[in-house]
C-alpha cells in the first residue's frame, strides 16, 4: 500500500442526525481520513428521503427531499450516486451514522430484525466484504451492516436494546466506550459508538472515530 495513495469510499445517507447522516460524525470521519493522507470520494443514494425532520423542533416536516442532494451539503457538492460505487476502485469503505442510515440506506428503523439494506447499499457492502476489504462503520451503521451481512462482531456502545437487535440480526455485540472502537479481524470490520452515546462530547466522539479510522487503515 506504500506505493500508492490509499482510497476510501464514504457513504452518506442525507444530512442531519435525525433523518440523514450525522454531520459531526461524517465530518470527523472525513477529517480523520484526510489526516491519514487517504483520497476520499463520497457517495449517496439518489432516492427520495424517508421522512424529513425539523431538527430545531424534532418533529416531522411536510417536505420532500432527495438523499443525494442533501448529502451534497456535507460533501460540498462532491458526491456521486451510490449506484456508481465500485468496490474495486477503493481500499476502504466508511459509513458514518445518523438515523438516515436506518431509514435511507436500509429499513432498520421500521423493520427491526427483518431489516434489509437498499439494493445498492447491499451490493456495495457485500462487494467490499467479498473482496476482504476493511469496512469502518460508525454509530448505528454497525447494526445496519449486520442487517446486510447477517453476521459480524461490532459495537454500538452499551445500549442493550440495540445490542439485542444486533444479536437478533445474526451479529455479536461488544460493549465499548465512546472513545474506543472494536475490530472484527476475521471480517475486517471496525466499529465505534460515536453518538449512540447521546450525551457524548464532540472531543470524545472524535477520539473514537480517529481510533476506528486508524484501525481500519491498519487492516490494509
Amino acid at each position: 500500500m506504500a506505493d500508492r495513495q490509499r482510497t476510501a469510499a464514504v457513504v452518506l445517507a442525507g444530512c442531519g442526525h435525525q433523518d440523514g447522516s450525522e454531520i459531526r460524525e461524517a465530518v470527523l470521519a472525513l477529517l480523520a481520513l484526510d489526516r491519514e493522507g487517504v483520497a476520499v470520494r463520497c457517495f449517496a443514494p439518489d432516492v427520495a428521503q424517508t421522512g424529513v425532520v425539523n431538527h430545531l423542533t424534532g418533529k416531522p416536516a411536510a417536505e420532500n427531499r432527495n438523499v443525494l442532494v442533501e448529502a451534497a451539503r456535507i460533501a460540498r457538492g462532491q458526491v456521486r450516486p451510490l449506484a456508481t460505487l465500485e468496490a474495486a476502485e477503493f481500499d476502504l469503505l466508511v459509513c458514518p451514522g445518523g438515523f438516515g442510515v436506518a431509514k435511507n440506506l436500509s429499513n432498520l428503523a421500521s423493520a427491526g430484525r427483518d431489516a434489509v439494506g437498499i439494493p445498492d447499499f447491499e451490493r456495495v457492502v457485500r462487494a467490499f466484504r467479498s473482496a476482504n476489504k476493511p469496512i469502518c462503520v460508525i454509530c448505528i451503521a454497525p447494526a445496519v451492516l449486520v442487517a446486510v451481512l447477517r453476521e459480524g462482531e461490532v459495537t454500538i456502545g452499551d445500549d442493550e436494546g440495540t445490542a439485542g437487535l444486533i444479536r437478533s440480526l445474526g451479529g455479536t455485540h461488544v460493549n465499548k466506550a465512546v472513545t474506543g472502537c472494536h475490530v472484527d479481524t476475521a471480517r475486517r470490520i471496525v466499529s465505534t459508538p460515536a453518538y449512540m452515546y447521546g450525551d457524548a462530547a464532540i472531543a470524545q466522539v472524535c477520539k473514537g472515530i480517529d481510533a476506528a479510522v486508524h484501525a481500519a487503515l491498519d487492516l490494509l
